[in-house]
């Protein structure tokens, strides 16, 4: 089974929170505590997952009383391929996807180019839907990202 795992899809949860946030006038920081509270998250799981978003600039982060996290850019800036390998690193099917010398028979792996296709079709796909498309509430908008054509890749490749 293919599946992102839970701590990128509580990463994914907080930052849809933001982006709500953000939409509804909300800019100003919000504390892990709130955050956890809010999304009823293990408050350690949440810490742990702000301060690696901070890591990677998709949220900034303000010292203090007053202190905090924000979305680092508008939610539009935000695509979901970002958050995915900030959190879990290169996105990649299989071994071979993430670069070579990354498994011991890519040299004479008959499967080998299909699947990096396929893997750069999906993360294609990742890499035009944004934070704003996943809280839009526009259940369409998703299904139109994933149906556009990029480049029509040849069979024979």
């Amino acid at each position: 089974m293919l599946r992102i795992s839970k701590l990128t899809d509580y990463g994914i949860v907080l930052l849809t929170h933001f982006a709500e946030l953000s939409a509804l006038g909300e800019d100003e920081t919000h504390n892990a505590r709130q955050m956890a509270e809010a999304t009823s998250l293990p408050l350690p799981v949440v810490s742990k997952i702000l301060k690696g978003l901070v890591q990677e600039r998709i949220l900034v982060s303000q010292r203090g009383s007053k202190g905090g996290y924000a979305l680092g850019r508008r939610p539009e800036e935000i695509r979901i391929s970002e958050v995915i390998a900030a959190l879990e690193g290169p996105i990649a099917m299989v071994e071979c996807s993430a670069g070579p010398g990354h498994c011991d028979v890519e040299a004479s792996c008959r499967v080998r180019d299909p699947w990096q296709r396929i893997n750069r079709a999906i993360q294609e796909t990742l890499e035009r839907v944004t934070l704003a498309d996943l809280v839009s509430g526009a259940p369409g908008a998703l299904v139109q990202i994933a149906a556009r054509q990029p480049d029509a890749v040849p069979a024979d490749r």
